[in-house]
């Protein structure tokens, strides 16, 4: 429903049958995806067997009544994370 790229982690608003478990959903895209930009991106044949290509965990939180806000976030993130980086240099 809304998602942004960065160079380092990924954004993602879904919503997700009650059928389906988080972990399930977060397993299928991140094995889905990374065989993807394998294949697609990086030009192999067979993806990462025997490697990963995304981090172990994940972040999940529900969004109730704050969807505009989270959506809001998301958009914003690539702008708030130069942000933060230019502050590092001040320093």
């Amino acid at each position: 429903m809304e998602g942004h790229l960065c160079k380092d982690h990924v954004h993602i608003y879904i919503a997700i049958p009650p059928k389906y478990s988080v972990a399930q959903v977060v397993g299928f895209m991140k094995g889905k995806s990374a065989i993807h930009i394998a294949r697609e991106v990086q030009g192999r044949a067979r993806g990462y067997s025997g490697q990963s290509f995304w981090a172990r965990g994940y972040f999940v939180s529900t969004v109730g009544r704050d969807e505009k806000v989270i959506r809001e976030y998301i958009r914003k993130q690539e702008q708030e994370d130069k942000r933060i980086e230019q502050l590092k240099f001040r320093l």
